[in-house]
């Protein structure tokens, strides 16, 4: 090897050499980061629980759910928010744990079955409407790809958003949610009037 070639091939040679300590402590560094935002997440998370603590406890499903049910669903639960907000995600009472859903819809209300995930039932009288949607608690879709149940849950109404196994069934869903709310609200309206009525005639 002629002189001229030495240092180039001392250079080459020191090149491959790896700075460990360095590599070592980069990796350490992101390790930390990585523990620190997911703390983060966590505290906000348990925080955010804290400040919904006055939420109720969830209806429980009724022992004898009554007539055959009007629609049933497999899908995916992904969560709630406060109703017309959807980035103001509610995680009390379990209701921020997306899961796998059964949904069973009869004309006593909404059967929510979460395996690995607290159940919830939302009585007839507290549905406020159903929509197609593509997006809540930041879960993002298509267009029509999330089925959203608004209700009323404590003085809070809240958006619950589901995804079938099969989405071609959201909208027949949406119209049966819809008539429900309707029918209940009016016969709310009528029990109430009627009951003003007879207090006033006494």
């Amino acid at each position: 090897m002629t002189p001229s070639l030495i240092p180039l091939a001392a250079a080459q040679k020191s090149a491959e050499v790896t700075n460990w300590p360095g590599r070592i402590a980069w990796v350490v560094g992101l390790l930390v980061f990585v523990v620190f935002v997911y703390w983060l997440m966590r505290e906000g998370w348990k925080w955010r629980g804290t400040l919904q603590g006055d939420l109720p406890e969830l209806p429980a499903a009724p022992a004898d759910p009554g007539k055959p049910p009007l629609l049933t669903l497999s899908g995916r639960y992904h969560g709630s928010t406060t109703a017309g907000q959807w980035l103001d995600r509610i995680v009390a009472r379990g209701l921020g744990t997306r899961s796998r859903a059964e949904l069973t819809l009869t004309e006593q209300g909404l059967d929510v079955v979460r395996p690995g995930a607290a159940d919830f039932f939302v009585p007839v009288t507290a549905l406020r409407g159903a929509r197609l949607d593509k997006g809540i608690a930041g879960k993002v879709l298509t267009e029509g790809g999330l089925l959203i149940v608004t209700w009323e849950h404590g003085d809070k109404q809240i958006d619950s958003g589901f995804r079938s196994d099969r989405a071609g069934e959201h909208p027949a869903w949406v119209e049966a949610i819809n008539q429900l709310s309707t029918t209940s609200t009016t016969e709310h309206t009528t029990s109430t009037t009627e009951h003003t009525e007879t207090e006033g005639a006494r």
